[in-house]
């Protein structure tokens, strides 16, 4: 019977006690009982609340004590052995063969130039072929994704060959990495990214030039641009997947090319000219050898024309030991300076100009930073730029959304931050940049020159 109908006649049958009038309250009590009872009795009734929370599946594993070795000891092989398996679930050189040469083999005329391409049909004939291994990458979405505008629905058998090698790759160096996590926990310490470093080092044919003396300072210079970049909030430790989503890894791994141009080891942070070029600056700035930099030695760094305030935030706020400046504070200087246009670089700085800790620049901090560029001009006998001038281009450039504040992300987002910075803590910078105009022409007749000639 339908709970409803017997909701109805309970409440439509004549009061058994005919002396007793209920009143309304009772009444709307009752009914609502019934409610509760002839509803729950419809869907089959409530159950156990008790027994519900015991189907929760576990979602929080203890990890070990230091004193429970025997759990650490298993926790520690589990973790190896779960790491082998993945490993041998990755193609290898000969099963990566193998892909190419039925992807040859199976490749859909007419060719684009000297590049073959291969439709969806053979697509999938290849990948029944190619083995369990490889099923993973003979899906539809991974044809669609690199699937162009080649008017005949093909895609190119060497850019999904890539694709292939890219992903295994990955794998490859996800499992590497997970080796050096002592925690297991997805991340790495800065003493598991040192190790992983030194460890590679043999493998790199770039870097068998240097000397086993100098491999500490090589791994600190390698290992701090990872956590400069990748550790912004400097907890000590860094996703690995995280430093597979960037480049870092790929220009470490650079280094393995035996025939590496002069020019790509120049700009790659890892070769080793660029730790020798870093480690000898710092040498050199270090004029009373005691490893340590102080702010006058520092003062000399670059083009030696940065202002005595700056130095006196970046010692205030940075990292020092009596005063002095160690090797690692130095290359978090050096890659702040470096890289000015990059988030991290700006959130190095803008701590250093937000004296107040406010969170934002204002006309107060601009002031504070500009009067110590106008004085070093007047020492060096050129007029004082007036400050209303630069405040104003200042703002111009950032277009912050509070007209009378920037915020570091105001400056991330204008895409002037190290215009902006340079301008507030160097000369040199200030300089270069109130001649611009003049520098571009002058170029522009040199150029005109070289081609007379």
């Amino acid at each position: 019977m339908d709970w409803k109908d017997v909701l109805r006649r309970r409440l439509a049958s004549p009061n058994t006690d005919p002396k007793r009038k209920k009143s309304e309250q009772e009444l709307k009590d009752e009914e609502m009982d019934l409610f509760t009872k002839y509803y729950s009795e419809w869907k089959g009734g409530r159950k156990n609340t008790t027994e519900f929370y015991k189907t929760i599946p576990r979602f929080y594993y203890r990890l070990p004590a230091e004193d429970e070795v025997l759990l650490q000891k298993l926790r520690e092989e589990s973790r190896a052995v779960f790491l082998q398996r993945k490993s041998r679930e990755l193609l290898d050189n000969e099963e990566l063969q193998n892909l190419w040469f039925l992807l040859d083999k199976h490749q859909t005329p007419p060719m684009i130039g000297e590049e073959a391409m291969i439709n969806y049909e053979n697509f999938l004939k290849v990948g029944e072929k190619a083995g369990p291994k490889c099923k993973q990458f003979f899906t539809a979405k991974v044809f669609a994704k690199l699937l162009h505008t080649d008017s005949y629905g093909r895609i190119s058998i060497m850019q999904f060959f890539n694709y292939v090698m890219r992903k295994v790759w990955l794998h490859q160096t996800r499992i590497g990495l997970s080796l050096y996590d002592v925690a297991g926990q997805g991340y790495l310490r800065e003493s598991d990214l040192e190790n992983y470093i030194l460890e590679l080092i043999p493998t790199l044919p770039q870097l068998d030039g240097l000397e086993k003396s100098f491999y500490s300072f090589y791994v600190c210079t390698a290992v701090r641009k990872f956590f400069f970049f990748l550790d912004p909030l400097r907890t000590g430790k860094i996703k690995i997947q995280d430093i597979l989503a960037c480049s870092f890894l790929d220009d470490l791994l650079e280094l393995r090319d035996e025939e590496l141009s002069k020019e790509s080891q120049e700009t790659n942070w890892f070769s080793a000219p660029s730790a020798l070029r870093v480690y000898g600056q710092y040498l050199n700035l270090d004029k009373d050898h005691n490893g340590m930099l102080s702010k006058e030695e520092l003062s000399r760094y670059g083009t030696a024309t940065m202002t005595n305030v700056f130095l006196d935030r970046v010692f205030q706020e940075c990292l020092t030991y009596d005063g002095e400046m160690d090797y690692k504070t130095y290359l978090d200087f050096v890659l702040a300076l470096e890289n000015r246009k990059e988030p991290a670089a700006l959130q190095y700085i803008f701590k250093l100009l937000d004296i107040e800790n406010k969170g934002y620049l204002n006309v107060f901090s601009l002031n504070y930073f500009f009067r110590a560029i106008q004085e070093l001009m007047k020492i060096h006998g050129q007029d004082p730029v007036s400050f209303q001038d630069v405040k104003d281009e200042i703002f111009d450039m950032v277009k912050p959304k509070d007209p009378l504040k920037i915020s570091l992300q105001d400056l991330i987002n204008s895409n002037q931050g190290d215009t902006v910075t340079t301008i507030l803590i160097d000369l040199n910078g200030f300089w270069t940049y109130e001649n611009r105009e003049a520098l571009v022409a002058n170029d522009s007749e040199n150029s005109a020159d070289l081609d007379d000639t």
